[in-house]
């Protein structure tokens, strides 16, 4: 009977493993073939052109520079390579001041001679129209449709999912804005952590460890949206009053709320490791005469650093990975900082906020997956 019950076992661990291993392929598998998609789509928005006048010599433009051009921030075609004539921008809602609605018909049937004749009459018009108005016709021309490239998505430093007519998905930003709140909060949390740690393993009586280990442990079932009201009602109005700030919410303040969240545990994980530190090794180091601090230090740590590292590798995973709390608190604000006192955006934040307004299968709701492989790795 024992025979049979440890075959039964060791099938269905091996079941068990087998397809948690099948279902983490194909999550990983679903999460980069939706992220590869996002460069297969145009940079302009899908369905619309953007139409040039015949004499115009411009026939390619960046994501950025048609985000600049509709934002009237390039004023010449001259500045992306054209004549020397001003930038006209001509959009479909325009037409309702051009013309009556018996011009354009009543179901816009003569909005595409309409929209020829403004482009025509004028060198410097680009308009962003949908591609059916035009479809067929040969006497104005389009800007190429290129696919999204790589690298201004790589190096983008821009994110603007929603921009029209180009979206930018340059993740530099918030890359930026997770390694700058990440690494400050292991700055922060790495020295109390160890610090706690050391105090709990060597040097507090068992009365006071017995209290406050189970306290420390507690701490990282606290839900992080709890985190974030803390944060908010204390942490953000504490640097704001302190550095004069416009803003609390800022790279500091997410830095400092993930710094409490990682504590416990590298404060666990260090713990244990130091306590693990054979008895015989603290007493052959007191007895050939080195005091209790040097013992910890030159015997006690020395013997606990791959516990010590699991737990701040562990501390970084949770301050990485973190998504609510931070949303919180940083501002939200998709810039690359300069200071750690400025509004920022991370990765996990990004897709938390925006993957509920992304429509599925959209460039939008792709480019969110890609931030996720690269939260991935």
């Amino acid at each position: 009977m024992k025979k049979w019950i440890d075959i039964i076992a060791s099938r269905v661990l091996t079941v068990s493993g087998f397809t948690t291993s099948i279902v983490i392929l194909l999550i990983i598998g679903f999460l980069f073939k939706e992220a590869g998609g996002l460069f297969s789509n145009p940079i302009i928005q899908e369905g619309y052109v953007l139409a040039l006048n015949k004499s115009n010599k411009v026939s390619e433009l960046s994501a950025l520079q048609i985000k600049d051009l509709f934002d009237e921030e390039i004023t010449n075609w001259s500045e992306v390579g054209g004549a020397d004539v001003p930038v006209k921008v001509l959009r479909l809602e325009d037409l309702d001041k051009l013309y009556t609605e018996e011009e354009l018909g009543d179901e816009y049937q003569y909005a595409g001679d309409k929209i020829a004749e403004q482009i025509n009459a004028d060198p410097g018009v680009v308009a962003f129209i949908p591609k059916s108005l035009i479809e067929g016709r040969q006497d104005i021309s389009t800007i190429d449709d290129r696919t999204i490239p790589l690298k201004d998505v790589l190096f983008g430093v821009e994110w603007y999912p929603t921009a029209t007519p180009s979206p930018i998905f340059g993740i530099v930003p918030l890359i930026a804005g997770t390694l700058w709140v990440s690494f400050f909060a292991i700055l922060f949390a790495l020295p109390f952590g160890l610090a706690i740690s050391i105090y709990l393993a060597e040097v507090a009586n068992p009365r006071v460890r017995q209290f406050m280990k189970p306290v420390i442990e507690l701490l990282n079932g606290i839900p992080s949206v709890v985190y974030g009201f803390f944060g908010l009602a204390v942490i953000v109005p504490m640097l704001q009053d302190t550095f004069n700030l416009p803003v609390g919410e800022s790279g500091l303040a997410g830095s400092l709320v993930l710094a409490i969240m990682a504590l416990p545990t590298i404060i666990t994980v260090a713990e244990d490791a130091m306590r693990s530190c054979p008895r015989s090794m603290r007493e052959a180091s007191l007895a050939l005469g080195a005091t209790h601090w040097q013992t910890i230090y030159k015997v006690v740590i020395p013997n606990s650093v791959s516990g010590i590292t699991s737990g701040v590798v562990l501390g970084i995973g949770r301050a990485i990975g973190e998504t609510m709390a931070v949303l919180m608190v940083t501002g939200n604000a998709a810039i690359i900082p300069t200071s750690i006192l400025e509004p920022l955006r991370t990765i996990p934040a990004t897709i938390a906020a925006e993957l509920g307004e992304a429509p599925a299968g959209g460039a939008h709701y792709q480019s969110l997956f890609l931030l996720g492989v690269i939260l991935f790795f």
